[in-house]
């Protein structure tokens, strides 16, 4: 089924995103700061792929859930979505991470 793998990176986004808007953890806590963390992460796993691809390293597979839309040899189009979707998910984890940190410990229980 084409698109199913974009669909379910774009799902999984907005599921993040309900996370952060919730808990306030990257984006709703610092829209800017976080555009261009997942921005600067995106282009540097693209320049990454670009490397990978050009060394032989990284080939696309055939897949009947991928659109079949190809931005270079070997780069489909769900790439860059995805690098974007793991650059927020890494922000989101770090303020999840951040915040469960910082909450004071309960003492313990004799």
């Amino acid at each position: 089924m084409p698109g199913l793998y974009l669909a379910a990176i774009l799902l999984s986004a907005v599921g993040v995103a309900l996370l952060d808007r919730r808990w306030r953890l990257a984006a709703w806590a610092s829209p800017g700061r976080a555009a261009a963390a997942v921005a600067i992460g995106t282009v540097f796993f693209l320049a990454w792929d670009a490397v990978g691809i050009a060394t032989g390293v990284f080939v696309k597979g055939d897949s009947a859930l991928l659109l079949g839309v190809d931005l270079a040899p070997h780069l489909p189009l769900e790439e860059p979505f995805f690098l974007a979707f793991l650059s927020y998910l890494a922000l989101v984890a770090w303020g999840a991470a951040r915040l469960l940190l910082s909450r004071p410990r309960k003492a313990d229980a004799p």
